[in-house]
């Protein structure tokens, strides 16, 4: 582990509250002019398929990602989806899902794929879900319909147990992007995997050192950059995170690219992780390095 030395990212909002907690990191209203059609049609299209939060099959629809922050990219970025179901989901309820994020991707060129998470309601307040899907309801996605689970949650600080939390299982992920990868046939499903593995290694290489940086933020290029700051003895482990920003903005089918970031970064993220923060809840302990 290297102890940070210098004062990079020092400045800037820290996306804490008074207290020191992290705050709800969207609202509808940063949601920009260009995408404003397809939150309408969100809301619309998940009441027709799961009929109205409440009275249907769910209990609540959220939005998380850069629609709610107000910095997505027409044409660039994608929408992320969490719905909070009355009960477990089933077989129908996650082809209604595909089936919604085929339908709003080819209604929308302003957004580049579409994402659903199905969860039930149960889950997303369980305590083994405290410092993970919790976290996510509870900071990171904004209401859109239905309940708010946030007052049902606990206020978060940036600290290692939710570091272990949000990204203590790295080890059981990258196995399942290999065998994805090898199993895609074409060039726009190699991106979508080499898409979803370069965010979150981003965000794993972040969050190693978020309890020492003092705060939260989901933008990608200044998580790469923190991660900098505080690893000045690993330049090629942060020209590598850089790359995952930037492959996480831009996303590539390229075999080797792929191979840089699972093979080589992954593995070493996964191997720091367990010795800053140790292992999180039903993570592996690290392969050799």
């Amino acid at each position: 582990m290297t102890t940070r030395t210098d004062q990079a990212d020092d400045s800037g909002d820290r996306g804490l509250d008074p207290d020191g907690h992290i705050r709800r990191e969207g609202s509808t209203a940063r949601v920009t002019s260009a995408f404003a059609p397809l939150v309408a049609d969100v809301r619309q299209s998940v009441n027709e398929r799961f009929g109205p939060p409440g009275a249907g099959r769910l209990d609540g629809v959220h939005l998380y990602g850069s629609v709610p922050r107000g910095t997505a990219v027409p044409g660039v970025s994608d929408l992320d989806l969490l719905l909070a179901l009355r009960r477990e989901p089933s077989a129908a309820d996650r082809a209604d899902a595909r089936a919604l994020e085929a339908g709003l991707d080819a209604r929308h060129e302003v957004i580049d794929g579409v994402g659903v998470l199905l969860f039930s309601t149960a889950r997303l307040l369980s305590p083994a879900e405290r410092h993970d899907l919790g976290f996510l309801v509870a900071c990171l996605a904004t209401p859109l319909a239905g309940e708010d689970l946030t007052p049902r949650l606990p206020r978060y600080r940036p600290t290692s147990e939710l570091a272990r939390g949000t990204n203590g299982d790295l080890a059981l992920v990258l196995p399942r992007w290999r065998t994805r990868m090898a199993g895609a046939h074409t060039e726009d499903a190699r991106r979508a995997i080499s898409r979803t593995a370069a965010r979150r290694l981003v965000r794993t290489a972040f969050t190693l050192v978020m309890p020492r940086w003092g705060g939260w933020t989901s933008d990608l290029e200044r998580s790469a950059a923190v991660f900098a700051a505080h690893y000045p003895g690993q330049p090629e482990r942060a020209a590598q995170v850089r790359l995952a920003a930037r492959t996480a903005r831009a996303p590539s089918a390229d075999p080797a690219l792929f191979r840089v970031l699972v093979d080589d970064l992954g593995p070493w993220l996964v191997a720091e992780y367990a010795t800053v923060h140790g292992v999180g809840p039903g993570g592996t302990p690290p392969p050799p390095v």
